[in-house]
């Protein structure tokens, strides 16, 4: 690999591991506030997750694309955006960015609501279905807006952060709205709440998979 090629990688790891950091700071962080100033409410908390993805996506966006999620990245190495070994990489520095997001907010305000985990208020499958379909209107709207040759994507971010915060809003008090295994994984471990961690981490990932080929139906 040039020298080039190195710091642009350098670069694209930084974004993406700044970006997931502050999109589970700032997202799983106001769960917590909201526990404990009663200030934000729910729907505090979804407009915070949607305005905070927004932000990130024209910060970093032109960096790395902006996936700030593990399953984004898988539908982009699906679609050959991004090669293998990249992926990977990728996907180590948004759990990792993660993962000190949530260890942040336990060290500034200690183990409350669990440090902003998604829970299963409902039924194991209800959850599950939920978190699926979550991911998967996530990701088509992502790869409709972002990446298809007709798509306007200088509003791929209002696009992208409107339907986190949509989603978060209705999907938030049944499942936590995850869409994003790193956004679970995180408080999950910190928090040593980790019972319901497997939907989290299988329904968002097969929910953006099955939207990536629903996609490229679409597309040609």
């Amino acid at each position: 690999m040039k020298k080039g090629e190195i710091n642009l990688m350098k670069k694209q790891l930084t974004a993406e591991f700044l970006g997931t950091y502050f999109l589970v700071f700032s997202g799983t962080g106001a769960i917590v506030i909201d526990k404990l100033t009663g200030e934000l409410t729910h729907v505090g908390v979804a407009i915070t997750f949607g305005l905070v993805i927004t932000a990130l996506i024209y910060a970093f966006g032109h960096v790395s694309g902006a996936h700030f999620n593990p399953a984004v990245t898988i539908v982009f190495l699906l679609l050959k955006r991004i090669e293998t070994k990249s992926a990977l990489q990728y996907i180590l520095v948004q759990c990792i960015g993660a993962l000190l997001a949530s260890c942040t907010i336990r060290y500034l305000f200690g183990n409350v609501a669990n440090l902003g985990a998604t829970l299963p208020s409902g039924s194991l499958k209800q959850a599950f279905i939920m978190e699926f379909l979550l991911t998967f209107l996530l990701v088509i709207v992502i790869l409709s807006s972002a990446l298809h040759k007709k798509a306007n994507t200088s509003f791929a971010a209002i696009a992208i952060g409107a339907t986190v915060g949509l989603e978060a809003m209705f999907g938030g008090p049944i499942t936590g709205a995850s869409m994003n295994p790193a956004r679970s994984l995180a408080p999950a471990i910190v928090s040593g709440n980790v019972s319901t961690l497997w939907i989290y981490l299988i329904a968002t990932t097969l929910g953006a998979i099955a939207a990536t080929y629903v996609y490229k139906i679409i597309q040609e």
